[in-house]
């Protein structure tokens, strides 16, 4: 027979009675927000056959061949190929290895999509519904290569990646050895420029360069660099949402999946299974739209002025 021992100390909720209170709440904003909006909520399947290719993101296996999702994000595409108009989700994602004071691989994201709207019409939503829930703050519109410029006094755009590794060696300690330029541009980025933004503010930083497009298009600033047609906002140093003008071309997306496999498999990482059923939206006619992922248990975090993000989740990973 076998015994099995439970930890009787282990059973309680990390979270306070007061932050499951305010999750409440906080739903309850948001399908406000979005009903006065006409934005549809819909629901979609946490598990699916494909799993994001994004070399920076580690997916979740149920059986080798079920995946978790890392968000919504392609099968709502595929409810906006079908017509279903503005659309957003309150669901659970998760991503593998993402554990401490701002990640649980458990999380819950907020996402939605707004066909006829570019990111800059996009960032303008994100920040009424921020300022809504967290109050009127400043609004700072920063590009990419201006965060870096004030910050680095470098174009990150065109910056060779030596000079990059010498910034990140005075900066961070960190000793790089043959990094390409994106793993150094995030390593600062992170380290450096991040820890600065949203202030006191609502900080979004726009045009991202292309090789980290993502699911982005992809355009030419007035400077002649291709940039990601892409955004990200900060509050008090916290990365807290990520936003598109969203990549509406089949072969583009398809050649996307086939670049992030064959760098999968020079990184050694697994080789996942791309959404072919992506690409056949895509191919039957997405409109154009910009659509955003807000992690919404770093939102509580703000909300109830907490330092960790096992102070808003009731059953974190080791406690699940």
């Amino acid at each position: 027979m076998i015994s099995i021992v439970l930890n009787s100390s282990d059973w309680q909720p990390t979270a306070a009675l007061d932050a499951l209170r305010l999750r409440a709440q906080l739903y309850q904003q948001l399908r406000e927000f979005f009903q006065q909006r006409n934005v549809l909520e819909v629901e979609t399947p946490l598990l699916g056959q494909a799993a994001s290719t994004d070399v920076h993101l580690a997916s979740l296996s149920v059986d080798g061949q079920q995946f978790l999702q890392t968000s919504p994000e392609f099968a709502m595409k595929r409810l906006l190929a079908a017509g279903s108009g503005s659309i957003y989700q309150i669901c659970k994602s998760f991503r593998q290895g993402e554990s401490g004071k701002r990640h649980n691989p458990e999380f819950t994201m907020l996402e939605w999509y707004r066909p006829g709207f570019d990111h800059f019409q996009l960032i303008a939503e994100v920040a009424e519904l921020l300022t809504s829930l967290l109050g009127e703050r400043p609004v700072r519109q920063l590009s990419y290569r201006s965060a870096f410029a004030q910050l680095l006094d470098i174009d990150p755009h065109c910056a060779e990646a030596a000079e990059l590794a010498v910034l990140a060696q005075q900066h961070t300690g960190y000793q790089a050895d043959g990094d390409d330029r994106d793993t150094l541009l995030d390593l600062l980025m992170s380290q450096v420029v991040e820890p600065t933004l949203g202030r006191d503010e609502l900080t979004f930083i726009y045009d991202y360069p292309a090789s980290q497009c993502a699911l982005a298009k992809v355009k030419t600033d007035a400077q002649g660099a291709a940039v990601a047609e892409r955004f990200e906002l900060y509050v008090d140093g916290i990365e807290l949402a990520n936003g598109y003008h969203e990549l509406t071309d089949a072969e583009e997306q398809q050649r996307r999946f086939e670049v992030d496999l064959a760098e999968r498999k020079r990184r050694g990482l697994p080789e996942l299974p791309a959404d072919q059923k992506l690409v056949a939206a895509l191919k039957s006619g997405m409109p154009d739209c910009a659509g955003v992922a807000m992690g919404l248990d770093r939102l509580l975090m703000l909300m109830a002025g907490s330092d960790s993000i096992r102070e808003v989740i009731a059953f974190p990973v080791d406690r699940a």
